[in-house]
């Protein structure tokens, strides 16, 4: 399968598949959202969008990245969401990589979203749909997140061989500047920051499902979509 590899910006064009990765943290706190039970995640425009649709909808839950934020119910972090019983809840997620790059590739006809956790349901999705080619949005760093990068290029070689080993690219992963900030957020007891975080994040092939996203109701919405090994 013909791969390709850009950051946001250089998203110039609507392939026909497209896995946008965040692995610090959108997506894999995504990814557990789904695994307590959540029945879909809107990934807001901005802050007022998200704002809005909680006041519209008062049971929805809000989360985004950093510090607590006023008016936002909770924040970016897979361990913290881990705790909570989103049985059928719907989310709403705006963060500054992973949610941009989805909105960037909305008019891809398929669009997933990914991070270490589902990697393999990933790949045995595209590999499902016989996409042909695939386009990786690596969302950190302006293209240059050796995180997302390394998951991207597991998803890559995960296409070409399902036995494909993770531990090279989840050992790029960890060292990676990105896993240096949040290590050292947890351990200075920052806000927003899970003790658990990094470690979640760097776990392959946890859950079961992809997470695909497409427009309903004019709301970019992700849903997980399992898949058989």
């Amino acid at each position: 399968m013909q791969t390709d590899y850009v950051s946001i910006a250089g998203l110039t064009r609507a392939p026909s598949a497209v896995v946008v990765i965040d692995v610090m943290r959108a997506f894999t706190t995504t990814a557990w959202a789904f695994a307590r039970g959540a029945r879909r995640v809107v990934l807001a425009e901005d802050l007022d969008q998200a704002r809005t649709l909680k006041g519209r909808n008062p049971d929805w839950i809000t989360l985004t990245d950093g510090e607590p934020v006023p008016g936002i119910d909770t924040v970016n972090s897979p361990g913290e969401l881990r705790t909570l019983d989103l049985a059928e809840r719907t989310l709403v997620q705006k963060t500054r990589n992973g949610t941009t790059g989805a909105q960037a590739a909305r008019h891809a006809p398929l669009l997933l979203c990914a991070g270490f956790t589902v990697a393999a349901a990933t790949a045995r999705l595209l590999l499902a749909r016989r996409t042909g080619a695939v386009t990786f949005v690596v969302t950190g760093g302006d293209g240059r997140a050796e995180e997302d990068l390394a998951c991207a290029e597991y998803i890559a070689a995960l296409l070409a061989d399902p036995a494909a080993d993770p531990a090279p690219y989840l050992r790029r992963a960890g060292a990676s500047k990105d896993a240096a900030r949040l290590a050292e957020g947890a351990r200075s007891g920052l806000p927003g920051i899970h003790a658990d975080d990094l470690e979640l994040c760097l776990e392959a092939d946890r859950f079961p499902f992809a997470m695909a996203a497409a427009p309903e109701d004019g709301l970019m919405t992700l849903r997980p979509l399992a898949l058989t090994p």
